[in-house]
């Protein structure tokens, strides 16, 4: 369902401060004297607490005689000071706020910071206008982000219903709260701890490494996994390789799915073919100007992101699959092609980008050959016309272990090393010919004789 209302976190979310809290740890402890480890649990444990309760526990942690009303304005000041001088708001942060305001979303922010100085950041940096209010833990009397109260209150202000209200976050322990508090989530990949980053992506419905890879089309794009599936979706992925699929290949494969999306230059293929994609998405850095309008003009959806953006036009058009097959109550079986010609770097990463949606049973179809990244439980029956072509098998996961019967060197449930080469180059020579993964990951090659 569309997007209807945004809390968004303000440090390290809205503005690029965590570094400055870090740094306002340091320079306020230098005054008396006092070194902080980098590894001191201590500042790990700050990261999670308001000002206030910041204050608390460096003067309780560290023995500080310290009165704590001193101690705290003395912090605050610094930090006020930091925020009007050194800290800068998110690239691209503003156009965001922007669409979603002409969409009518509702925003709200929810921090940890004290409500004045968030306010005089935002008025001073022009976003004050964006958002309805502040709702802040340390001046609302509301626990940290561990408990969802916060975000809460921010929806009873927000006035929206909490399934179409997002929760934007960089913390992995806020945005879990936020999840599981039964919002969506997206996570800003843009700092903080080294392990936040994955951290923080597996709690979240949509992850990005900033502002410009996101989007109200990529928002509004997202579907959660339905309680029970029924039916399969078949789609096609049309990728931008420099060394395209044939008009007849793309045409058949076209003509076999439900769904078909357009990732960037892949929508020149579906232009030749005189086949309309579903979606078309990317960043629009490949794609030829005619295709690119033919397929605006054609495809229902249209997810646009930039250049600079994290994710590949791959890795982002795999997801509309998903959400589209979530949207419909479906399971999803996954077809790729225009993929993996031009540069070989390119190719090892197709794979290893299949490699993790084995539960969509991807294929990579092109002229000749078809590949296909088998699961833990998973088989493959070549068929009839396979008989003397050429496959390969290589596993793709540690612990990946393998079957493979009707071939001229057959295997009977073999551990393969990761990327060994020992599946390389078999002969099919058998019609009932079948492979099977029974751990881990394997992709296998047939090249049709």
């Amino acid at each position: 369902m569309p997007i209807t209302g945004a809390i968004f976190d303000f440090d390290g979310t809205l503005v690029d401060s965590m570094r400055m809290w870090d740094n306002a740890t340091d320079a306020i402890l230098a005054r008396r004297g006092i070194t902080l480890a980098a590894d001191d649990p201590l500042r790990e444990a700050m990261m999670a607490l308001s000002l206030e309760d910041a204050c608390h526990a460096l003067i309780s942690g560290l023995g500080l005689t310290d009165a704590y009303e001193d101690f705290y304005e003395e912090s605050r000041a610094y930090i006020a000071e930091q925020y009007a001088t050194v800290v800068p708001v998110y690239p691209g942060c503003r156009a965001f706020l922007e669409e979603l305001m002409r969409a009518g979303v509702r925003m709200v922010v929810a921090t940890l910071s004290p409500a004045d100085e968030v306010r005089d950041v935002l008025r001073a940096k022009g976003l004050e206008e964006f958002f309805v209010d502040i709702v802040s833990t340390e001046d609302d009397g509301l626990p940290g982000k561990e408990e969802p109260d916060v975000y809460l209150e921010a929806l009873q202000r927000l006035g929206t219903a909490r399934e179409t209200t997002w929760v934007f976050e960089d913390a992995p322990f806020a945005a879990g709260t936020a999840r599981d508090a039964g919002f969506h989530v997206v996570g800003l990949l843009t700092g903080g701890e080294p392990s936040w980053e994955v951290d923080t992506a597996r709690v979240s419905n949509v992850s990005v490494h900033g502002y410009a890879e996101l989007s109200l089309a990529l928002i509004n794009d997202y579907a959660d996994q339905p309680d029970a599936v029924c039916g399969m979706l078949r789609a096609l992925v049309i990728d931008g390789s420099p060394c395209p699929s044939t008009d007849e290949l793309v045409a058949q494969l076209a003509a076999e799915a439900d769904y078909v999306i357009a990732a960037d230059r892949g929508a020149e293929a579906l232009f030749r073919a005189g086949i309309a994609p579903d979606v078309f998405c990317g960043d629009s850095d490949s794609v030829a100007g005619d295709a690119a309008a033919w397929a605006r003009g054609h495809a229902t959806t249209e997810i646009d992101f930039p250049s600079e953006k994290y994710a590949t036009d791959l890795a982002l058009a795999i997801a509309c699959a998903r959400h589209e097959a979530n949207r419909r109550g479906m399971t999803c079986e996954l077809t790729v092609t225009c993929a993996s010609g031009g540069r070989p770097d390119h190719a090892f990463a197709v794979v290893g980008l299949l490699a993790n949606h084995t539960d969509l049973r991807p294929r990579l179809v092109e002229d000749g050959c078809e590949m296909r990244v088998l699961g833990a439980g998973v088989s493959w029956e070549l068929g009839e016309d396979a008989v003397a072509g050429t496959f390969s098998a290589v596993a793709v996961a540690p612990g990946t272990v393998a079957s493979e019967h009707g071939m001229q060197w057959e295997l009977d449930r073999r551990e393969l090393g990761l990327l060994d080469d020992v599946g390389v180059s078999n002969v099919v020579v058998s019609p009932g010919a079948i492979v099977e993964c029974h751990a881990g990951a394997l992709a296998c090659w047939l090249f049709r004789g």
